[in-house]
């Protein structure tokens, strides 16, 4: 079992979740609450991670993070070193990548709610950040878990934008699904196998939980 390539995978899994909820929530209820001409394609456009091909995606990501373009050259200049193969370019590639996977849950949990509640709320005299976090927000919770979980989930299991962007390098871009994919092509199937098991297991919990934790709520509310 590699333990450090777990770790690693449940790091970058953290850290896209924490930088992709506040985005998400901002967007999703964005694109819940207003309508305007092209809507359809900003939908399109941030919906496009869920069909385009990783491996393209990710040289697309490499290219514009690459040490010849200037997003590349402004951090190493700043930094003191590259971009891409590096846990920052990793991060940034999967916050990119799990984009749908926040913000489509989150929209359609604010979608769910009247907007008979937010004028009320206006009438009341609630600001727009305290009728989102008083009212709205407790009203999309399934939305904001659902995200939560998706985006953990999905992350654990990158594989194709890593490989582009991070590279397999051990305790930086060498997540668990890059150890699987070396211990297969090492022959060591016991081990993949382990892994494999691990993966499936924490995926498995996280998802149950959430569906589990939506029907108590179901119940309570039918009961």
């Amino acid at each position: 079992m590699d333990w450090t390539a777990l770790s690693l995978s449940l790091k970058l899994s953290g850290w896209t979740v924490l930088i992709l909820l506040p985005l998400g929530i901002w967007a999703g209820r964005a694109l819940a609450v207003n309508h305007f001409r092209g809507k359809a394609w900003v939908e399109a456009l941030l919906a496009l991670p869920l069909v385009l091909p990783p491996t393209v995606l990710g040289y697309y990501l490499l290219v514009a993070m690459g040490g010849a373009s200037p997003v590349g050259q402004f951090y190493e200049s700043w930094i003191g070193r590259p971009l891409v193969f590096n846990f920052e370019g990793l991060l940034i590639a999967s916050v990119i990548f799990n984009i749908p996977f926040a913000i489509q849950p989150l929209q359609r949990g604010f979608e769910a709610i009247a907007p008979e509640v937010r004028d009320a709320a206006a009438c009341c005299g609630l600001s727009r950040w305290r009728t989102l976090w008083r009212i709205e927000l407790p009203l999309a919770w399934q939305g904001v878990l659902s995200a939560t979980v998706l985006t953990f989930a999905h992350t654990l299991g990158e594989f194709g934008v890593v490989l582009m962007v991070g590279g397999n390098i051990t305790g930086e871009t060498k997540t668990i699904a890059i150890a699987i994919y070396d211990r297969v092509q090492a022959f060591d199937t016991a081990g993949a196998g382990i892994m494999s098991a691990v993966l499936l297991l924490i995926s498995l919990v996280a998802i149950g939980a959430a569906y589990l934790t939506t029907s108590r709520s179901r119940s309570r509310h039918h009961g």
